[in-house]
């Protein structure tokens, strides 16, 4: 049974990326992607049986960046998270954005963009990890 995974980052490039480590890793990972925070957290919100394991969250983005994601992906009911655990995945390596991060309940790695096929594989080691 596939994983499934939401990636969110307004840059086609990186998301096309990031998708081809997923689908190249020693893992079954089911790729959801949007390129718009706000859409994203729509989906979380219309679906409580959308089966998202890891939210791959970048952190600059138009409109609503992913720190607002987190603030309100934080305040949906228990049932939208589904216990989705957030990685963020960023060009940013500003240890202020990691301790910003990481102050989020939610939030279980942050990772600096390219992903790389190990950090894919490894993923799911974050399942349950509450």
């Amino acid at each position: 049974m596939a994983h499934r995974v939401m990636l969110i980052d307004d840059n086609e490039s990186d998301l096309l990326f990031t998708r081809l480590m997923l689908e190249r890793c020693d893992q079954a990972y089911e790729v959801v992607e949007y390129e718009s925070a706000q859409d994203a957290l729509k989906y979380l919100q219309s679906d409580p049986a959308h089966g998202i394991a890891v939210i791959l969250l970048d952190i600059n983005m138009p409109g609503m960046n992913g720190f607002d994601f987190l603030e309100a992906y934080e305040k949906l009911a228990a049932a939208n998270q589904a216990e989705a655990v957030v990685v963020m995945l960023t060009s940013s390596p500003d240890p202020r954005d990691r301790a910003r991060a990481e102050a989020f309940g939610s939030v279980r790695g942050y990772v600096t963009k390219p992903i790389d096929k190990a950090t894919a594989s490894g993923l799911v080691a974050l399942f349950g990890r509450h």
